[in-house]
């Protein structure tokens, strides 16, 4: 006898849309078919069936300077199932006398006490990183199958530590994970615009051009094959970026990349707001134009992206008005978790610019296969009963008090969205159900990423 049976629905998968009902038994999806049976059922007439989002790109307690971004593993998991989200892709950073290993167990244990959701981890690769290249092997074995090296802030790499950094992940098998920008450049144009008095939000775009995005991650692109690695760019906010990974492609290159909520929603022009409003979207890369906004959607609708992740890193208003005198002293980072599964159906789908299986290609099955997540982003049997149950009627507006989220406020404040997750179920337990989110804390299982095989 199944446990449970989600009934009548309309599943969507990463290839095509089909009507019929979903069984589950001790965790797992066991069945596909018609009129099946369990001691409960949910009713998705109406309904989308789809997997469970995965976001592989979410910053949960991180430190940045002086600050801690504000959601912790439960919050912020919280705030992932509210949304649809069933597991998380976080980051780990050791100290320069920590193994990757010590730092793996230490950033496991914040997680294993709070989170609601499944989590895995991406290894960080920083300067003071480079003699710890031999413990590649082993941490993928322990579950770090990716490793996220920096092109910008202090822990960018300069070209030759970025090429010693791919050889021994590409050597190992791993999957390197990019931010993208020139350093050299941003900090060059920071220091002349504050030198002009150009101090406030408006010019923090201005200081981080799209033109030099894309060089970044051109470069980063050719030293990876040059090292013989694949290299996934992490949040691509212009259709330049697009524009080399698609070159890179044709010449072979193995390369993906992943845009984000922001980048689709919002543009800068948010930056010149007032005060503290102007400073709450600073992320990076930053927010651009409208123009590039259409593009990145059309560039969606081409294929040309492998996911759609938040780089979820929310500061409260105080924290990001703490000082304005000038923008690069903001903390970055916006708050997208709860937001981006709706979002993306509501502004794509409903819009007719993706179809329902590219939604769910990009939100969901493209993230869990890249990352070797074996068991999630797809409904089919012997997968994990990651499920989310969506209404894609339900007319809903955006507001931060509203939200599970604890940054206070919400970028995407005051947008009316179409579509909503009504229930969501983790390894086939509720854990949202029509606006409340239940659960255990702690009850998040570490994923190893990087099961490839």
């Amino acid at each position: 006898m199944l446990d449970l049976v989600i009934k009548n629905g309309k599943i969507v998968s990463s290839t095509s849309v089909f009507e019929g009902d979903v069984g589950v038994k001790d965790g797992k999806i066991t069945a596909l078919g018609q009129d099946l049976r369990a001691e409960k059922t949910i009713d998705a007439s109406g309904k989308l069936v789809t997997p469970g989002a995965v976001d592989t790109h979410v910053h949960l307690e991180m430190p940045i300077g002086s600050y801690v971004s504000r959601d912790d593993f439960y919050t912020g998991t919280r705030a992932a199932a509210a949304g649809g989200t069933t597991s998380i892709i976080d980051f780990v950073e050791s100290t320069p006398d920590q193994s990757f290993s010590d730092a793996l167990r230490e950033r496991r244990t914040l997680a294993e006490a709070r989170s609601l959701i499944d989590y895995g981890f991406h290894m960080t690769i920083g300067p003071e990183d480079l003699d710890k290249l031999d413990q590649i092997p082993g941490i993928m074995k322990e579950g770090c199958g990716s490793f996220k090296l920096y092109m910008a802030y202090g822990l960018h790499l300069d070209d030759a530590q970025l090429y010693k950094a791919l050889s021994a992940v590409g050597a190992s098998g791993g999957l390197p994970v990019i931010h993208a920008e020139n350093w050299d450049i941003i900090c060059s144009l920071v220091e002349e615009n504050l030198a002009k008095g150009n101090s406030t939000p408006h010019w923090h775009p201005r200081s981080r051009p799209e033109v030099f995005e894309a060089e970044a991650a051109g470069r980063v692109i050719r030293i990876a094959g040059l090292a013989g690695s694949r290299v996934h760019i992490f949040h691509v906010s212009c259709p330049q970026v697009v524009e080399e990974i698609s070159r890179a492609r044709a010449k072979g290159y193995g390369v993906t990349g992943e845009t984000c909520p922001q980048y689709l929603l919002l543009t800068q022009d948010l930056y010149d707001r007032e005060g503290v409003e102007g400073a709450l979207p600073v992320c990076s890369p930053p927010l651009r134009s409208d123009n590039s906004r259409r593009e990145l959607w059309q560039a969606l609708g081409s294929g040309l992206f492998n996911t759609i992740s938040t780089d979820h890193c929310p500061f409260c208003r105080e924290e990001k008005g703490a000082d304005l005198s000038a923008f690069n002293r903001i903390p970055g980072g916006v708050p997208s978790m709860e937001v981006r599964f709706s979002a993306i159906y509501s502004e794509g789908v409903a819009k007719e610019l993706i179809s329902p299986s590219e939604w769910v290609r990009l939100c969901c099955s493209e993230p869990a296969s890249l990352f070797g997540l074996k068991n999630k982003g797809e409904i089919a049997i012997g997968r994990d009963a990651d499920i989310v149950v969506f209404d894609p009627e339900a007319e809903w507006t955006v507001k931060a008090e509203d939200l599970q989220e604890t940054a206070g406020w919400s970028p995407y404040e005051g947008m009316v969205l179409k579509g909503r997750p009504e229930y969501t179920l983790s390894r086939g337990e509720i854990l949202y159900n029509r606006g409340e989110v239940s659960g255990e804390k702690g009850r998040g299982e570490f994923l190893k990423t990087g099961d490839w095989g």
